[in-house]
């Protein structure tokens, strides 16, 4: 069982979790009573909404982990022996099933929401398997092409109100930017990394910030709002850059891996600061909560 759970990556899927609560927040359905997919969004039908997507992307997160590690078993083999399925602690037919019953499992869930929500479900599965096939063995596509998951998973929790996902789209280029970046330090994990990969991330990751900061500013400028988004963005920069700076003056394997596990805990903050710039202070707090959960699983499982 350890094995299999090890194959999901428990602490990553917890930031996919944070992803969903995020683009609830940026739906406006926490302010605003709309008509919708279950009912008129009374709070029983907007809270039944938001679990049903954070079981489908329980469900989509860690059915493309699952099958990353399918498509890699015979790399894994050589460069990561210890792997649950070169090790043998999981069998390769046992993950195909598991992984398959978990994007199944993700893209119910979201049509159980709307429509609109299952479609997005398809995309992201879609694009999940394209990475681990195709996507992560291309210099520009790949980055891109597991970004596009992220930005994805961000749309997921937006389309509790559907018609908010065409008004809200541009909001997922934050994080196919941000995952840009650690994929693209996560390709030095095995050999080492490269400088000019990790410059790259340095400039990526600033951008985040600044447009993190920018959606504050985005209705009437609120400067409230961007007064509130500064504690966020700090603890933010303060989890990522260190550990960056550190690969980049040494780059050591064991570095690059731990400035990689550092983006993607991260990850969790900065869906706070997001959702921050929707609604309020508080409830960038609650998914905050998510932080130290998804730290305690990055002890017992690998992140990467």
């Amino acid at each position: 069982m350890r094995a299999y759970l090890q194959l999901m990556r428990p602490a990553n899927i917890i930031t996919a979790m944070a992803d969903i609560m995020a683009g609830f927040a940026a739906s406006g359905i926490l302010s605003h009573s709309l008509p919708g997919s279950i009912d008129t969004f009374s709070n029983s039908g907007r809270y039944t909404s938001l679990l049903l997507l954070l079981i489908s992307t329980i469900g989509l997160y860690g059915g493309g982990v699952v099958f990353n590690d399918v498509f890699d078993a015979r790399l894994d083999a050589v460069e990561r022996p210890e792997r649950p399925i070169p090790s043998g602690r999981a069998t390769l037919s046992g993950a195909i099933a598991l992984g398959a019953s978990l994007l199944l499992a993700g893209i119910i869930a979201a049509f159980l929401v709307s429509v609109t929500s299952g479609y997005i479900a398809i995309t992201i599965a879609l694009l999940a398997l394209i990475y681990n096939k195709f996507g992560k063995h291309h210099f520009l596509l790949g980055p891109v092409n597991m970004g596009a998951c992220r930005g994805g998973n961000l749309l997921l929790g937006i389309s509790v109100m559907p018609a908010m996902v065409a008004e809200l789209w541009f909001i997922s280029l934050i994080p196919i930017v941000y995952i840009s970046a650690i994929t693209t330090i996560s390709r030095g994990e095995v050999h080492g990394g490269d400088k000019s990969a990790l410059n790259l991330a340095f400039i990526l990751y600033g951008i985040v910030i600044l447009s993190i900061a920018g959606l504050s500013l985005m209705n009437a400028f609120q400067w409230s709002k961007l007064i509130q988004i500064v504690p966020f963005l700090l603890l933010f920069a303060w989890l990522i850059f260190p550990p960056l700076l550190r690969a980049w003056q040494d780059l050591k394997p064991k570095h690059i891996g731990k400035a990689v596990k550092a983006g993607i805990i991260a990850l969790i903050v900065m869906d706070a600061a997001i959702a921050v710039s929707f609604v309020a202070w508080w409830y960038g707090l609650i998914i905050l909560l998510l932080l130290p959960l998804s730290r305690f699983l990055a002890r017992q499982f690998a992140v990467t």
